[in-house]
């Protein structure tokens, strides 16, 4: 009888601890390695953990997950940049510029980007970790972050919680509040600091940079967008439908479909061309509409139809504003395949080749075969960070309030009240969902007094929405960002002053 109710406690025992898996609020982890970057040896430490999200009484709330490097041997941290950084989604974690871009450990994956077996990751021997620290933060219910009960074991409301986290505003707000503890913890206040944001993540950076300046007082000396959304700049209308040409025809000539003529010319070589076009007379042709002349209507049809690989018919079909899920079905048709979203190297195949958008995104599907087995095991084998709660490659946040989003103009704003502020756009020519030539137009009116144009710069990669995922592009992006934070810190005795 005794054995039986002693077996009886402990499946009571097993089951309320399984019942009760919660994250830790706030706790940390630290191990110590060593890397080659650059061919140089460089020590470091990581510190994997939570720190809570705060209420206005000073109640946790919910606990921020993140992985903190920071080199070794530093006399003066003070003078070392502080690199922060930020996924999109909005939904998703952090693990995507941490295991493949910036930190020092990258995916074990092909020279391209595609997965390969065993999972896991290697040296990053690109890592910005030589000029910088670098956080990786996940907001919540991304990564092991999560929303978390009081002292009195009460959890917000999911309509608590949407005004509290899930929309632009909301996101950029909670993130500023909890970045002043991250930097006041870690002892940071006098350090460069620069944020770095990529997809969704490039519009809370951006509203970051002036939240960060006028509710934390913490100034910054560069912001960097990878793959950028519209942050609020407005493009639709003809402007939208003009600007997909530069990537259509970057993509068809990956490919391989465009003439003889165009195929021979580099890619580097092409699109300013297709760029020029576009800006003058694809661009005005589209402002036409139904009104356009039959005759500049053919004619503009027929060189989009040259640019784009698609057939004149399909051009004119389309009415010159071709939508981009029918360009990723139809580039290829032919062939038998479609193209990824993020990135058009990519490959599927449909069910049916007829139809006019893709059954599913290939490149993402690849991306989640290597990533999510490559974030698990790091965290828990090489960076000692144990935990049953499910690390969310994306999780619910939704919906997402996108009401009062001027996260552009607030970086605007951000960069005219500070001097020292620079901003660096990065984007992959072959992603069709954050297209470059949007970047570029972004870019362009952000600033239209042009007061501020010199401090405002653009990189672009041979690849997709992640450009880092190719072995090339992962080099000269780390080295466009290496320079970017290099030439952001002032000078010795250099006011902030115009």
């Amino acid at each position: 009888m005794r054995l039986l109710t002693l077996a009886f406690m402990l499946v009571l025992t097993s089951t309320s601890h399984a019942t009760t898996r919660q994250i830790e609020i706030d706790h940390s982890v630290e191990t110590n390695h060593q890397t080659r970057i650059n061919g140089q040896r460089i020590s470091y430490t990581a510190t994997i953990g939570t720190q809570p999200v705060w209420d206005e009484e000073g109640e946790p709330v919910a606990t921020l997950h993140y992985t903190y490097y920071q080199r070794s041997g530093v006399s003066n941290i003070g003078k070392r940049p502080l690199l922060i950084s930020f996924n999109g989604g909005p939904g998703s974690a952090s693990v995507w510029m941490h295991v493949a871009y910036t930190g020092p450990k990258v995916l074990d994956i092909d020279d391209e980007g595609y997965p390969i077996q065993p999972y896991g990751v290697k040296t990053n021997p690109y890592s910005v970790l030589d000029v910088a620290d670098i956080v990786f933060v996940n907001p919540v219910n991304t990564g092991y972050s999560r929303v978390v009960p009081n002292s009195q074991g009460e959890t917000l409301s999911r309509e608590q919680q949407q005004k509290m986290f899930f929309g632009v505003n909301a996101d950029v707000s909670y993130l500023a509040e909890w970045l002043n503890t991250f930097v006041t913890r870690h002892n940071r206040w006098t350090s460069p600091k620069f944020l770095i944001g990529e997809s969704y993540g490039t519009t809370r950076v951006a509203g970051l940079a002036l939240a960060l300046q006028n509710q934390q007082w913490m100034y910054l000396n560069g912001v960097i967008l990878v793959s950028p959304t519209d942050m609020g700049i407005e493009r639709n209308g003809p402007v939208k439908a003009a600007n997909r040409l530069p990537y259509f025809a970057a993509t068809a000539w990956y490919h391989g479909v465009l003439s003889d003529d165009l195929q021979q010319r580099d890619l580097y070589e092409l699109l300013p061309e297709v760029e020029d076009f576009t800006l003058n007379q694809y661009l005005p042709a589209l402002a036409k509409g139904a009104f356009i002349d039959e005759a500049e209507k053919q004619r503009i049809a027929e060189q989009v139809a040259r640019y784009s690989g698609l057939s004149l018919q399909s051009v004119l079909g389309s009415n010159l504003d071709i939508d981009n899920a029918f360009f990723w079905k139809d580039l290829l048709r032919d062939q038998g395949k479609t193209l990824g979203r993020l990135d058009s190297r990519y490959l599927g195949i449909d069910k049916k080749e007829v139809g006019d958008r893709p059954d599913y995104w290939a490149e993402l599907t690849s991306w989640l075969h290597s990533f999510t087995p490559a974030i698990n095991h790091y965290l828990r084998n090489e960076l000692n960070y144990v935990t049953d709660i499910k690390y969310n490659m994306f999780g619910p946040v939704h919906p997402w309030d996108r009401s009062g989003n001027n996260t552009g103009e607030n970086l605007r704003q951000a960069m005219a009240q500070n001097p020292y502020l620079n901003v660096l756009f990065q984007a992959g020519y072959y992603d069709g969902a954050t297209n470059y030539f949007d970047a570029k137009y972004s870019m362009w009116q952000m600033d239209p007094s042009g007061k501020m144009r010199d401090r405002l710069s653009f990189a672009g990669y041979r690849s997709g929405h992640m450009m880092y995922l190719r072995y090339e592009d992962l080099k000269k992006s780390n080295d466009d960002l290496r320079e970017f934070i290099r030439a952001s810190l002032p000078a010795e005795g250099q006011a902030a002053k115009y």
